[in-house]
């Protein structure tokens, strides 16, 4: 295999495609990079896979022989990184001794690489569910719900955000035991499905691990030009195509938890805060509460101010009153600052409702304009007075 390339092109493809190698791989060659060329079309393709998830991507060089061989991720990466920005890089490959010669203007490499023939396929889907999914929808689902998933691993079905795909509308979920996001995301042209089953009958739901969704995310932000992104589903495998790139992971199995019964059908409290007064007062008051146990406690009574506070023992406190406007009597709730403010962060609108029954059950904050129907369910604090 002989292969002539711009550094620029083939850097950036191994920094996509590197994200997929396996840190601490169960055999050797999945620490390395499959490189493939192609002298029929001049493309030069790139595959990273860690059995979990996988990204491919592919771009035009100079194919002077086809041929294929795996690569070393970390060592390739740091070598073509140095190399001077868009000059050509030449990478030869003796396929008696798996060597790899890197040439550039400025010197050689000589690396050891492994024959292809034992590197994973990746899994492709042949049958099952094929979907359009509108780019900045996609995207808009994730920004409202993949900050509320867990990082515990115990929690294997909660590390991921549930998308359901249904006709005309996109609802995606998370919840990490002590929170939950959900949002619907209409839009007429959204999923379109493409084999003989129909979406009204059996929407299709799978939930995809944060990890992924991290570097599906980062594809579908180059893509939202474009009208559409391909989605298959089949047998516990997802992969999404857009023109030059391919990411597959496996979802996460199991039923996702049925959120729609947590969230409370009324409310006898709701009150009403300018969004980035209640951010920013939480982020100032986050300073002592991050100092001990990150409890905010929000005293609301029945004049237009609330009080936001926090108690660091042995250290400080701080306190500070913001305007609101409310439907109910003196209420005093406390939650973990993180989880507010994250939530908070996500919602642009002026205005933000809290909405809640007593200071032991779950409290919701939604936009006031909701355009999004975001709906963020926070569980309080119990607080021994």
């Amino acid at each position: 295999m002989e292969i002539l390339c711009n550094q620029n092109d083939l850097n950036n493809a191994i920094q996509l495609v590197s994200k997929a190698v396996a840190s601490r791989p169960s055999h050797p060659i999945l620490a390395n990079i499959l490189l493939t060329a192609d002298q029929g079309t001049n493309k030069i393709s790139l595959t990273g896979f860690d059995l979990n998830l996988g990204i491919q991507t592919s771009f035009d060089g100079d194919v002077k022989n086809s041929g294929a061989i795996t690569i070393p991720s970390r060592l390739l990466s740091e070598i073509v990184n140095k190399l001077p920005n868009e000059t050509p890089v030449s990478l030869k490959v003796d396929e008696n001794l798996d060597n790899i010669l890197i040439k550039s203007d400025r010197g050689s490499f000589n690396i050891k690489g492994i024959p292809s023939d034992d590197y994973p396929n990746l899994p492709f889907v042949e049958s099952g569910t094929s979907l359009n999914i509108d780019p900045s929808s996609f995207l808009k689902a994730l920004k409202f719900t993949i900050f509320a998933s867990s990082s515990d691993d115990s929690k294997q079905l909660l590390t991921g955000v549930n998308f359901t795909f249904k006709k005309n509308h996109l609802e995606s979920a998370s919840t990490d035991g002590h929170r939950l996001a959900v949002t619907l995301i209409g839009n007429e042209e959204n999923i379109e499905n493409k084999d003989n089953s129909s979406l009204n009958e059996d929407d299709l739901s799978v939930t995809i691990p944060t990890r992924s969704l991290r570097e599906i995310e980062k594809l579908v932000s180059l893509k939202t030009s474009e009208k559409s992104i391909k989605l298959f589903y089949d047998k516990g495998q997802v992969v999404f195509i857009s023109s030059n790139q391919i990411i597959t992971t496996r979802t996460l199995e199991g039923t996702y938890p049925n959120y729609s019964q947590l969230i409370p059908d009324t409310f006898s409290k709701i009150f009403n805060f300018k969004t980035k007064k209640l951010v920013d007062a939480l982020e100032r008051i986050a300073v002592l509460a991050d100092q001990q146990s990150s409890v905010v406690k929000i005293k609301l009574n029945d004049t237009d101010s609330a009080s936001i506070s926090a108690d660091a023992q042995d250290i400080g406190n701080a306190n500070e009153s913001i305007p609101v406007s409310s439907s109910g009597e003196n209420f005093d709730i406390a939650f973990n600052v993180k989880y507010l403010l994250e939530g908070l962060k996500v919602i642009a609108s002026e205005n933000v409702l809290l909405k809640c029954n007593l200071p032991t059950t779950p409290a919701v904050f939604v936009p006031e304009d909701n355009l999004n129907s975001f709906t963020y369910l926070v569980m309080p604090v119990q607080i021994r007075s």
